[in-house]
C-alpha cells in the first residue's frame, strides 16, 4: 500500500514537473532594442528673399577739406529686396539719412539720400554683407547745395524671428569738388538698424 502510494507522488511530481517544464517553454522573451534617429537634414532658419522696409539711428563724422571732423546724429528711413542664390544674397535699397550736427547751430543740418547694391553672404540667422553705391549731399542750411557723390562700407543683419531682423552698418562717403566749389566732403558713418521683411 505505502509502495503504490510513493509510486503515485512520484507520478503526479514528474506530470507536474513536466508541465511546468512546458510552460516555461512557451515563454518568449524579446531583446530591447535601442532607439533609432532620424536623420534630419539641416534648413536654414531663415530664408532672406523677400522685401523690407526700417530705420536707422547712429553717428556721423563729417570732413570738409582739411578741417576737424564735425560730429553730428544721424537717423533715417530704408527699403529694399534681397534676393538668395544659393550661400550669397544680392540686393538693393534706398535709403534717407537726415545729419543733425552738433555746435554748428540750429539752422545747419543735412541730409543724405542713397542707392546702394548688396551683396551678402548667408550664414544662417546672420547675413554680413558688402555695399556700395551713389549718394546725393544736401546741405539744409538756406544755400540746399547739393552734390551726388559715391559711398561704400560693411554691415551685417541678424534674423531675430522670420520678419524680424537688427543689424549694423559702416559706410565712407566721398564727395569730390562738392557743389563745383572744390571742397572735398568725406563723412563716416556708423548706423544700427532694425527692419521688418514680408
Amino acid at each position: 500500500m505505502l509502495r503504490k502510494i510513493l509510486m503515485s507522488s512520484v507520478a503526479i511530481a514528474g506530470t507536474s514537473t513536466i508541465a511546468v517544464a512546458g510552460g516555461l517553454g512557451e515563454l518568449t522573451f524579446e531583446q530591447p532594442t535601442a532607439p533609432v534617429m532620424a536623420a534630419t537634414p539641416f534648413i536654414s532658419p531663415s530664408d532672406w528673399t523677400g522685401f523690407y522696409v526700417g530705420g536707422s539711428f547712429g553717428t556721423s563724422d563729417v570732413e570738409i577739406g582739411d578741417a576737424a571732423g564735425i560730429d553730428a546724429a544721424n537717423a533715417g528711413l530704408h527699403a529694399g529686396y534681397m534676393y538668395e542664390a544659393g550661400s550669397y544674397v544680392l540686393g538693393g535699397e534706398i535709403e534717407y539719412s537726415r545729419l543733425d550736427f552738433d555746435g554748428v547751430g540750429d539752422d545747419f543740418d543735412a541730409s543724405v539720400l542713397r542707392l546702394k547694391v548688396r551683396v551678402g553672404y548667408e550664414g544662417g540667422e546672420i547675413l554680413p554683407y558688402f555695399t556700395a553705391g551713389a549718394a546725393r549731399l544736401t546741405l539744409e542750411d538756406g544755400s540746399d547745395a547739393n552734390d551726388t557723390g559715391y559711398f561704400y562700407g560693411i554691415g551685417a543683419d541678424y534674423a531675430v524671428t522670420d520678419n524680424v531682423l537688427v543689424g549694423a552698418e559702416i559706410l565712407q562717403h566721398e564727395f569730390e569738388d562738392f557743389n563745383g566749389g572744390g571742397a572735398e566732403i568725406a563723412a563716416q558713418t556708423m548706423s544700427l538698424r532694425v527692419s521688418y521683411s514680408f
